[in-house]
């Protein structure tokens, strides 16, 4: 099994990394600050083909893999993971839900194909105040009544929830019967009536990236919009998340290096005791600890792309194993960083704090960590 790259693929990462450096590390600061969402790098990164790549050509993507989709989201995140949130969102989970579905070819044109073209933001909401880790725990309902199904309920930490144009909304259809047999998916339009767009939460991390929350009071959304029936939808929501897992790990892992490349080349430079703090055994040690960690997550992650790409059968074993190590190596690095950079790493200026900040969502979006052990123990002992 090789996880080398091929040239195509090398083509890519110079590509995007000319991208990244050009248009998404200048302003990366001032997003964090502002909270803006970068509708602009957003689009620019659509119009380039970069945003649609593991959807088919004949939905406007590129037709490649989560390998390719991988590379994308490491390089973004190197300089500002708020940015690789937002297309991850929009391919992985909504695009995913869509992809993974039973969505008609009808339903793609119309809700995936302008997602990818840049011109609509998707969503993917599924947790609830009362189901996060516990997703059986949700309360959103779902009435057919006619042509429509009337939807009722709330969903909180909905990332992209404040500009989507597209949102796709998991609700149970009974409540008795259990997520396994009830819970459908739907595509929902902003402009549908009953949908409102609530508070955007005022997060620690991920500034400019929109989370908000949703509430669906008496919504009508029509038949023809239900794209998971009654009890597929669970197993839609799981398979879209095992493959949006895929994404974290590369966010996290972009951190990682971004703030190992910041923390390298301030101890290169910072002279203390009349030679570099790189000089120091110490210190050198620590970062050689943490390029072998990073060098680790990197394999995880593109192992489980590669596994996902060419459908070994428990990919998403290999997906959260990426994204727990992943985002631990992220959090770790990042800390690491502003300790070694002491009062300079505190500093918003010299980007490792924000990194740091930005770290924590990869070790509790998408299934929390403790989730992940949770999967991971699962496979090792069947109940």
């Amino acid at each position: 099994m090789h996880f080398g790259f091929t040239n195509e693929q090398l083509e890519l990462q110079k590509r995007i990394r000319e991208f990244v450096e050009k248009e998404i590390k200048p302003g990366a600061i001032e997003r964090d600050e502002s909270r803006i969402f970068p509708y602009e790098i957003i689009s620019k990164l659509a119009a380039q083909g970069y945003s649609g790549l593991p959807v088919p050509k004949e939905y406007g993507g590129q037709g490649k893999g989560y390998q390719e989709l991988a590379i994308v989201i490491e390089e973004i995140s190197k300089v500002d993971v708020s940015v690789a949130v937002a297309i991850s969102v929009n391919i992985s989970l909504y695009g995913g839900t869509l992809l993974y579905a039973d969505a008609t070819p009808e339903q793609l044109e119309e809700y995936l194909h302008p997602v990818v073209k840049g011109d609509k933001i998707g969503c993917f909401a599924l947790t609830e105040p009362s189901a996060g880790s516990d997703v059986s725990a949700a309360q959103t309902m779902a009435v057919e009544d006619g042509d429509d199904y009337v939807i009722n309920g709330s969903k909180c930490f909905i990332t992209n929830g404040s500009v989507a144009d597209y949102y796709a909304v998991y609700a149970y259809t009974d409540k008795e019967l259990g997520p396994s047999k009830s819970m459908a998916c739907f595509i929902v339009p902003r402009e549908t009536k009953g949908l409102v767009i609530g508070q955007r939460h005022n997060t620690s991390g991920i500034r400019s990236a929109q989370i908000c929350e949703l509430f669906f009071q008496d919504m009508r959304v029509p038949k023809k919009n239900m794209i998971a029936a009654a009890g597929k939808g669970f197993k839609l929501a799981m398979k879209t998340l095992g493959g949006g897992r895929i994404g974290v790990a590369a966010q996290a892992l972009g951190i990682a290096e971004g703030a190992f490349d910041v923390a390298k080349k301030h101890m290169t430079e910072r002279i203390q005791f009349g030679r570099p703090i790189s000089k120091f055994q110490y210190p050198a040690f620590k970062m050689a600890e943490l390029d072998v960690e990073i060098d680790n997550a990197w394999y995880l992650t593109y192992r489980a792309a590669w596994e996902k790409d060419h459908n070994i059968p428990g990919y998403n074993i290999r997906a959260s194993k990426a994204k727990f190590y992943s985002s631990d190596v992220a959090m770790h690095t990042t800390t690491e960083a502003v300790q070694f950079m002491g009062g300079a790493g505190y500093m918003k200026e010299n980007e490792v704090e924000r990194m740091m900040r930005d770290a924590k969502i990869t070790q509790i979006y998408e299934g929390t960590n403790e989730i992940q052990k949770l999967i991971i123990s699962g496979s090792l002992f069947p109940r």
